[in-house]
Order: structure tokens, then sequence, then C-alpha cells
């Protein structure tokens, strides 16, 4: 819809989101980094399969495989190998919701495929920022990585 519209510079078009939103802005990147030129991926979900344990304790990827093989498809990481859009990551590395290993795997990915990022890691910070001088940093390196990205 935003391609269509003609106040919109469509090489200028960026993702943001955290947790869900995260989600999100990876999938966009990994999937369509054609319509995507940036974004800002604040403690994405990657890999389901990982994701799924911390509101299903007993889940067993190995003892369902196709509900792992649906779950690692609904992943980012299952697209990775087309994302090519830039992207700055931001996580707390004391996060219980999505935990941290979903950056660190992400930047793996990332790294073998040559992607251009950056990382903003708050130690002993979770899900939910703790502290607004934290919130203020992450806003702040959103605004810089647009800046850099879109603003060319």
């Amino acid at each position: 819809y935003m391609r269509s519209r003609p106040e919109v510079d469509t090489a200028r078009i960026g993702l943001w989101g955290g947790s869900y939103g995260g989600y999100l802005t990876a999938m966009g990147l990994s999937r369509a980094s054609d319509l995507f030129a940036a974004g800002v991926d604040m403690h994405g979900v990657h890999d389901w399969n990982i994701v799924i344990r911390n509101f299903v304790p007993a889940y067993d990827p190995a003892a369902k495989p196709d509900a792992a093989r649906l779950a690692f498809e609904s992943s980012p990481l299952a697209s990775i190998k087309t994302w090519r859009s830039p992207v700055l990551l931001i996580h707390g590395d004391d996060d219980r919701n999505v935990p941290f290993s979903e950056t660190v795997h992400l930047v793996e990915a990332l790294r073998s495929q040559g992607v251009e990022f950056e990382q903003l890691i708050f130690p002993d910070e979770i899900h939910d920022f703790l502290t607004h001088s934290d919130w203020l940093r992450a806003y702040h390196a959103s605004v810089d990585f647009f800046d850099k990205h879109l603003m060319k």
C-alpha cells in the first residue's frame, strides 16, 4: 500500500518493531528485502521452535516434526537467504520472554549471508526494559540507524 502512495519514496521504506513487532520486522526483511530499505528489530522472535518453549515448556520439536517444520518455516531464520536489508538488533541479555539466544542466532546467520547489521545489547535488561535511559538509548539508536540508511 505504501509503495502506491505518491508521497512515499519507495526506496526509503523501513520497518520497526519490538517483540512480535520485531518478529514482523525480521519477517519483512527476510522475505521482502526488495521492499524494505532497513529495519530495527527490538527483541524479536527469529525461530518459533525456541520461543515456544517459553510458553509450552513441554514442547519438543523432535516429538512433532511436522509442527516443528511449520514453526521454523514461519520464522525469519527460514528465509535468511533472501535477507539483504541492513538491520539494527536491540535486545536485553536477561530477556525472559524472547531468549537472548534469538538475537545471537540471527547475528550468526546474518554474518554468514554478509548482511549489514548493528547491535545494541543491554546487559541485565529484561524484555520490557526496566530503565527509562535504556528505552531512550534504544529509540535514539533507532532514529540514528534510520537516518543513516533512509536519509541518504
